[in-house]
C-alpha cells in the first residue's frame, strides 16, 4: 500500500507544478487572443503586459499554497471594519468578485467528482463532519484569486480586467484538471477512496433532500394546499369509516396511516439539518402552544402565511446565521425567545393574533440588536451616510462661491484654489464631522477671513492688526490642504501668490489689481436627481464604470441552490428592474444574507440602511466583522446570483413537502 498523504504532500505536490502552470496558461491564452479577431483590443493589453503575467500570477499564487502548506486559512477572511472605519464594497469590487466566482465555478464544473474528494479528504483530516468548500485548502478559489491579482496588472477597464479573465478561465482549468486528477490518484493508491467519497455523505444528503423538496413546486403555497385538500377528503368519508375526530374541527387529526398529523408536520420542522440545538429546544417546546391553537385555528394548515408558521419561520431563520451554539448574540435572541414561548404555553385562551404579537416582538428584537451592533460604528456609519450627500454638497458651495466671488478681484491662482481645492477642503470636513459641525464652519468662516486679509489697510493699527492675525490664517489653511493631501508643488505655488498680495498690503501700498469676471451671469445649475448625485459621487469614487456586458453573465451559484437568478440578470427589462427595485426594498435591518464579498462567501446580517438606502452595512458571523456595501454593489451581486436572503421563509415549506411526500409514499 502507498505511503498515506498528507496536507503536506499533496500541497507540495501543487506548489512544484505551480510555475509551469502560470507559464502553460499564459502561453495558451496568448494563442487563444491572437487566433480571435473579435478580442483584437484585449489582444493589445495582453501583449503590452504578457512577459510579466506568468510571474505576477506566480506570486500570487505561491504565497497562497505556502500559507496552505502550513495548515493555515490561505484565503484570509474578507477584510473586515474595523469600529471606527468603513471600506466601502462598490461596484468595482463587486466585478472583480464576479470574476472570481466565474473562475470557481467554471474549475467546479468540470473537476467536481475530484473537489469533492479533496475536500471531504482534509475534512476528515480535522475530524469535521460537515464538510465545506472552505476546508480544502487546495481549492480553486486560491487559483482565481491569483489569477484576480495578476489581472489587475494589466491596463484595462474594470471590464475589460474581468474579460480577459474569462478567455483566461477555460485554460486554467484545463491545467488545474489534471493536478486534482492526480492527487485523487494519490488518495485511491492509499486505498483511502472509500472515505473521501462518503465522508459526510449523511448530512449533505438530507440537507439535499430537504431543499429538493423545497423548491420541487413553484408555488409556496401548493403543498399547504394540498395538504388541505387531502384533510377535506378525509372529512368526507363515510361516516361508518374509521376516524377519531373530524380533521375539520381538529385540523391535525388522526389520519388513517395513525399519528397525529401535527405531530408528523412538526418531526419534519424538528428534522431540519439546518437548526442548532438550541434553536431545536425552543422550536419544540413552542409545539405545545402550537398543539393548542390548531384544536380552535382551523386556518392553520390552511395559510402559508399564517403568524405561526411565520414566527417558526423567523426564528429558524435567524437562528441559522449563527455559526456556534455559544455566540452570545444567539444566546440572548434564544433568552427573549423563551420569554415569548413561555407567554404563549401560559395563556389560557390562543389566538393567531398572539403568535403575530410575538413574530412583531421578535421582528422587533432581530432589529434591535442588530443596530446595536452597527452602534458601535455609529461615527462611521454617520460618516458613510455623508459620503452619499458629497457631490450634492460640493455643487452647491461652488455656486454659493461663484456667487460669493462674482464682483471681487481676485488673482487667477487663488480663485481657482477656493472654488475647487477649498471647496474639498469645506466638503470633506463635513463628511467627517457633519454639515453644521464646528470643523466645517470654520473652513467656510476662513474664506471670508482670507478675503478681509486682502483688503487694502489704511492705518498702521490696521496693517499691525492683519500681521498679527495672518499666522493663524495661513496656519488653518494648511490644516484644512493637509486633510485633503493637496499636493506640495500646488501648495507652494498658492502660498507664493498670497504672500506677494499680503506683502504689498503690510507695506501700506494697496492690492494688486485683477480684474473681476465677466458680468454675465452663470448659467442655471440643473438639480441632480438622487440617482445622478450616486453616480456622480461613485465615480469621483475611481470606482465604478458600470458594467454593461458582464450584468448578463449567468454564474453558476454553487452554494444558492435557490436564487431565481434569471429574474434579475437582465437588467435592461422593465421585469429585471422592477424584480431588483423590490428586492432591494425587502432589505431591512436584522436579516441575513450569504453572499460572495471580497472573493469570499460569507454570512453577515444587515445591521445599518443609510437613509437615502444607498449604502448597507452588513455584520458578519463574527460579531467584529463589518462590511459595507453600496446599493449598485449589491445589485451587481443579486443579478450574478450571489447573495440570497438566508433561509428565509423557507423552514414550514420544506416541513410540508417532506411531509406530503411521506404521505404520498404511505397513505
Amino acid at each position: 500500500m502507498s505511503r498515506a498523504p498528507t496536507l503536506q504532500s499533496l500541497v507540495e505536490e501543487v506548489l512544484a507544478q505551480a510555475p509551469s502552470l502560470c507559464v502553460d496558461v499564459s502561453n495558451k491564452t496568448h494563442d487563444a487572443l491572437r487566433a480571435d479577431a473579435q478580442l483584437h483590443l484585449m489582444y493589445g493589453a495582453w501583449q503590452r503586459n504578457r512577459g510579466r503575467f506568468p510571474t505576477e500570477f506566480q506570486a500570487a499564487l505561491m504565497p497562497l499554497l505556502e500559507a496552505a502548506k502550513t495548515g493555515e486559512n490561505p484565503l484570509n477572511k474578507p477584510q473586515s471594519l474595523s469600529l471606527d472605519e468603513l471600506s466601502l464594497v462598490d461596484e468595482r469590487q463587486a466585478l472583480q468578485d464576479v470574476a472570481i466566482a466565474h473562475v470557481v465555478t467554471a474549475v467546479e464544473d468540470h473537476c467536481r467528482t475530484e473537489l469533492h474528494q479533496l475536500t471531504n479528504f482534509f475534512a476528515a483530516l480535522r475530524g469535521i463532519t460537515r464538510p465545506l468548500k472552505n476546508d480544502n485548502p487546495l481549492r480553486p478559489a486560491l487559483f482565481a484569486q491569483a489569477l484576480n491579482a495578476a489581472a489587475q496588472g494589466f491596463d484595462l477597464d474594470p471590464e475589460g480586467r474581468y474579460a480577459l479573465i474569462k478567455v483566461i478561465t477555460p485554460h486554467l482549468v484545463a491545467d488545474l484538471a489534471p493536478i486534482y486528477v492526480m492527487l485523487c490518484k494519490q488518495l485511491r493508491e492509499a486505498n483511502l477512496t472509500p472515505m473521501v467519497a462518503s465522508y459526510g455523505q449523511g448530512q449533505r444528503e438530507t440537507l439535499a433532500h430537504m431543499r429538493e423538496l423545497a423548491t420541487a413546486s413553484h408555488d409556496p403555497n401548493a403543498n399547504f394546499d394540498s395538504l388541505a385538500r387531502r384533510v377535506d377528503a378525509y372529512n368526507a368519508r363515510p361516516a361508518g369509516a374509521a376516524q377519531s375526530a373530524p380533521i375539520g374541527s381538529a385540523p391535525f387529526g388522526h389520519m388513517p396511516s395513525g399519528g397525529d398529523m401535527l405531530s408528523r408536520l412538526y418531526d419534519q420542522i424538528l428534522a431540519d439539518p439546518n437548526l442548532l440545538p438550541p434553536v431545536k429546544a425552543l422550536m419544540a417546546r413552542m409545539q405545545v402552544a402550537v398543539v393548542r391553537l390548531a384544536k380552535a385555528d382551523g386556518t392553520l394548515l390552511r395559510r402559508q402565511d399564517h403568524p405561526t408558521w411565520q414566527l417558526l419561520n423567523r426564528v429558524a431563520a435567524h437562528g441559522v446565521g449563527f455559526q456556534r451554539a455559544d455566540d452570545p448574540r444567539l444566546k440572548e435572541f434564544l433568552g427573549f425567545m423563551e420569554q415569548q414561548v413561555q407567554h404563549l404555553v401560559q395563556s389560557p385562551l390562543l389566538t393567531a393574533l398572539q403568535f403575530q404579537q410575538a413574530l412583531d416582538a421578535v421582528e422587533q428584537s432581530i432589529r434591535t440588536q442588530a443596530s446595536q451592533q452597527g452602534a458601535r460604528s455609529a461615527a462611521a456609519l454617520a460618516a458613510l451616510e455623508r459620503e452619499s450627500q458629497r457631490s450634492q454638497w460640493q455643487a452647491l458651495l461652488q455656486d454659493q462661491l461663484k456667487e460669493q466671488l462674482h464682483d471681487v478681484g481676485l488673482s487667477p491662482v487663488l480663485r481657482k484654489f477656493l472654488l475647487k481645492p477649498w471647496v474639498e477642503v469645506i466638503v470633506q470636513q463635513m463628511v467627517l464631522h457633519g454639515k453644521e459641525s464646528t470643523a466645517a464652519h470654520s473652513c467656510i468662516e476662513l474664506v471670508d477671513e482670507l478675503l478681509d486679509s486682502l483688503q487694502p489697510r489704511s492705518s498702521p493699527a490696521a496693517i499691525a492688526q492683519l500681521r498679527s492675525r495672518l499666522p493663524g490664517i495661513m496656519h488653518r489653511l494648511e490644516v484644512g490642504l493637509d486633510g485633503i493631501a493637496y499636493p506640495k508643488e500646488k501648495r507652494q505655488i498658492l502660498m507664493q501668490d498670497l504672500m506677494l498680495q499680503h506683502s504689498r498690503i503690510l507695506q501700506g501700498l494697496p492690492p494688486q489689481n485683477f480684474p473681476a469676471p465677466s458680468n454675465a451671469s452663470p448659467a442655471p445649475r440643473r438639480d441632480l436627481s438622487p440617482e445622478e448625485l450616486l453616480q456622480q459621487l461613485l465615480n469621483e469614487r475611481e470606482s465604478t464604470q458600470m458594467p454593461s456586458r458582464w450584468a448578463h453573465d449567468a454564474v453558476n451559484r454553487g452554494e444558492l441552490p435557490t436564487v431565481p437568478v434569471l429574474l434579475y440578470s437582465e437588467r435592461g427589462s422593465p421585469q429585471a428592474q422592477e424584480a431588483v427595485k423590490a428586492w432591494m426594498e425587502g432589505l431591512q435591518v436584522g436579516q441575513w444574507y450569504h453572499m460572495f464579498v471580497q472573493s469570499q462567501w460569507l454570512t453577515a446580517q444587515i445591521a445599518w440602511i443609510s437613509e437615502s438606502r444607498q449604502f448597507f452595512l452588513f455584520v458578519g458571523q463574527d460579531a467584529e466583522e463589518r462590511h459595507s456595501l453600496t446599493r449598485g454593489a449589491i445589485e451587481q451581486l443579486l443579478a450574478n446570483g450571489l447573495i440570497t436572503a438566508l433561509e428565509e421563509d423557507t423552514l414550514v415549506q420544506r416541513a410540508v413537502s417532506s411531509l406530503m411526500q411521506d404521505l404520498d409514499e404511505h397513505p
